[in-house]
């Protein structure tokens, strides 16, 4: 993590961190070299950037100066290029990380004496990461937000470092401690530890830990404020008296009361801002979570790689063995041809132990790269202040995601196998012992073996299952493609789902609360491999869907996630659900938001073609409900039957209940079943209906049990 926590102009740790635009880090006193000021006019621009006479400060005189070089550190040249937005300057001091900065210039004559953290009106600053630009406003640097939590990281770092030393060391003063024991609670430094403490014998089982106060380290309690006070609240910087109390979203930063109410963020969109906090916390841990898997499944993948040099070199000095006793049987004959087989055989087993060399450091380097950044992501979301959190979290979870985008598919498998492909042909007569070479081993192609199911990355959502598998490691057998196949959610016969050469499926339009077996199996031009392990599946219980903006009619209006529903026009149009019933027993409910001058809205059912410029019902492909404000009637293919009393109004819920069991649709008004089951004998696929015009507003509430009991049905008035 330490990288995470040093200057990219200094290359030590921050000190007083501030965040530039870009959201990169920087030291304020390293801040105050790379800032340059733009001249107001072009002339002067090559005298600035001339020597300074032999009189003036060297390197180190802006410090023995005191004041003459303090006060100009903001002040170096800079010429815009094309308004483009970023600066050239000549470079001639480089930093300890490669950041390129200028020299201190000469004060302009009749220049007054300003604050070391501030700049003209026309100064900017590059990020020495990234190169932009950006402005400095009359506050100067101290217009950028302070890094408060990289700050007290950074803080609690250095504190961490200095407190572990090894508890076991004769020297004076004692070595920093590199790890503790759990079992003895001793911290050791490196060289105590292989002295006192070795990885054998009765200290084989002991777990050995970073030592305390380190990021990684056993857990303490977190240290009091400077002077036993707790940490003062951030104030605003445009309003000091002022607390952080919302978080803009526009601009992405906290602010007060005050700038609400008075300065640029009046207009914006704001939140509150623990909620934002909690929001942005929960983000970038989510986003933490890829990279962790993606950790775990590299630490494995080390281990598997340094497996494979095991079993090279074992396997090296198996063909080295075999080599020599088939020379040696030759006698005299194979002696000069032994060197030229021993040769290689031995480049052979180089050249595989140098790509697995090559891979573990690739892969080690990308591992102690996304731990860093783990363990600062960590330490950052420790910290309990909302509006320093949310200055970087942004960019952190870009920077989680883009680390673990970085592990590409085939990043974790090995380029080479642990097996030499060689073998030594010792028929031939002794006149052909000149001509004596390795040949390759040829593989007989069969059938692929059986698939592995990746039990970790199989799930369901709604009524949709998810699938992954993969070959055993160092299969031999060319693969061509995949089956895999799905019973019928009751127990029945097995049946083709998919065929191809991913190794991941999700399919779809499944029934809801029903159990799934699903298996897949490899093959290639020798045959069908045998089928991997079945795998059981179970789909959701209920149905949560939402209105389906793609088939709606195009005068439908939805919002708040597509679960709300209005129409522009004053003619009754239709929209569909995003789900799809066969079978078992489904409930939703729709609550009226807005009604008015008595519409009719119809509530029901359909399928995929039904009719969408005219009410829901009147054709031959949907089942509704249809509602005034005093009484109802059921409706399909134009016909009205069953006029029940009871309408809706403002504030009223619709509830549908489809059984497809017993192959019926029954209606309830604010839990009042709406006379006997509408409809009987409905069978088939249908999907969630409803028509609807200017004058009515419903929202959609799903994922809902079937009720457990009903009132009493209103019989049908005469």
């Amino acid at each position: 993590m330490e990288e995470e926590l040093k200057c990219p102009v200094c290359g030590s740790l921050f000190r007083e961190p501030i965040i530039l635009p870009c959201s990169h880090n920087v030291c304020l006193p390293c801040a105050r070299t790379i800032a340059v000021q733009t001249p107001e006019r072009e002339p002067h621009l090559p005298a600035l950037l001339q020597p300074r006479a032999a009189g003036a400060a060297g390197p180190g005189g802006a410090e023995a100066g005191g004041g003459g070089g303090g006060e100009h550190a903001d002040k170096l040249s800079l010429h815009s290029e094309s308004d483009s937005g970023y600066g050239s300057y000549t470079p001639s001091l480089k930093s300890p990380n490669g950041v390129r900065v200028l020299p201190l210039g000469p004060a302009p004559a009749g220049s007054s004496s300003s604050s070391s953290s501030s700049a003209g009106p026309n100064s900017s600053l590059t990020c020495p990461q990234c190169h932009r630009s950006a402005s400095l406003d009359p506050r100067g640097l101290r217009g950028f937000p302070r890094n408060r939590l990289l700050e007290a990281i950074v803080q609690r770092y250095q504190q961490g470092r200095a407190a572990a030393k090894c508890q076991l060391c004769d020297r004076s003063p004692p070595e920093a401690a590199a790890v503790a024991c759990e079992q003895c609670e001793v911290l050791y430094c490196a060289a105590c530890q292989l002295k006192c403490h070795p990885a054998r014998g009765p200290f084989a089982k002991h777990r050995l830990l970073p030592p305390p106060s380190l990021p990684g380290g056993p857990a303490k309690a977190a240290a009091p404020a400077a002077g036993g006070a707790p940490r003062k609240l951030p104030t605003c910087a445009d309003h000091e008296l002022e607390n952080y109390s919302m978080y803009c979203v526009s601009c992405a930063a906290p602010v007060c009361y005050q700038c609400l109410e008075e300065g640029k963020h009046g207009q914006h969109e704001v939140k509150a801002l623990g909620a934002m906090w909690k929001q942005h916390k929960t983000q970038l841990s989510q986003a933490l979570n890829g990279v962790s898997d993606k950790a775990k499944e590299a630490k494995e993948f080390l281990v598997q790689l340094k497996n494979i040099l095991q079993q090279i070199q074992e396997n090296g000095l198996d063909y080295e063995a075999c080599l020599v006793a088939q020379c040696d049987a030759l006698v005299d004959a194979l002696t000069r041809q032994k060197a030229k087989l021993l040769t290689k055989v031995t480049k052979e087993r180089e050249h595989k132990l140098k790509v697995v060399w090559d891979q573990i450091n690739h892969c080690t380097l990308k591992l102690r790269q996304s731990t860093g950044l783990m363990e600062y992501c960590l330490e950052v979301i420790k910290e309990n202040d909302p509006s320093g959190f949310l200055q970087i979290s942004d960019a952190l979870i870009k920077r989680v995601q883009v680390s673990q985008e970085q592990w590409v598919k085939g990043a974790l498998e090995p380029k080479v196998s642990a097996e030499f492909d060689l073998t030594l042909d010792s028929e031939p007569l002794l006149q052909s012992i000149h001509q004596l070479d390795f040949i390759q081993m040829k593989f007989p192609i069969t059938v692929p073996p059986v698939p592995l199911l990746q039990l970790e990355k199989c799930c369901t959502r709604n009524n949709s299952v998810t699938l992954a598998w993969r070959m055993p490691p160092f299969t031999h057998n060319p693969v061509e493609g995949y089956i895999l196949e799905l019973d019928d959610g009751d127990g029945g016969q097995f049946r083709e789902v998919y065929v191809g050469k991913e190794t991941l499926c999700t399919i779809d339009g499944l029934h809801f609360n029903s159990t799934y077996n699903a298996r897949v199996k490899a093959f290639n031009s020798s045959g069908v491999g045998p089928y991997s392990k079945t795998v059981v599946l179970q789909t959701s219980d209920v149905a949560w869907f939402t209105f389906d903006p793609s088939s709606a009619h195009r005068d439908i209006v939805l919002s708040n996630d597509n679960q709300t529903a209005t129409c522009s026009s004053y003619d009754d149009r239709v929209v569909l659900g995003t789900a799809a019933f066969s079978k078992g027993v489904h409930y939703w409910e729709l609550h009226v938001d807005r009604y008015d001058n008595h519409p009719d809205p119809a509530f029901g059912i359909a399928r995929i073609n039904v009719v969408k410029d005219m009410m829901l019902g009147k054709d031959d492909k949907a089942w509704a409900m249809y509602v005034d404000n005093n009484r109802s009637w059921f409706m399909h293919c134009n016909s009205h039957t069953s006029r029940t009393e009871g309408g809706v109004s403002k504030g009223a819920t619709v509830g549908v209940l489809l059984d497809l069991n017993k192959h019926n649709l029954t209606f309830y008004i604010n839990g009042q079943q709406q006379g006997p089951p509408a409809f009987e004998n409905v069978e088939g696929v249908f999907m969630p209906a409803l028509s609807l015009n200017r004058n009515v507003q419903v929202t959609l509430h799903t994922g809902l049990e079937v009720p457990q009991s009903v009132r009493q049905p209103k019989l049908p008035s005469n």
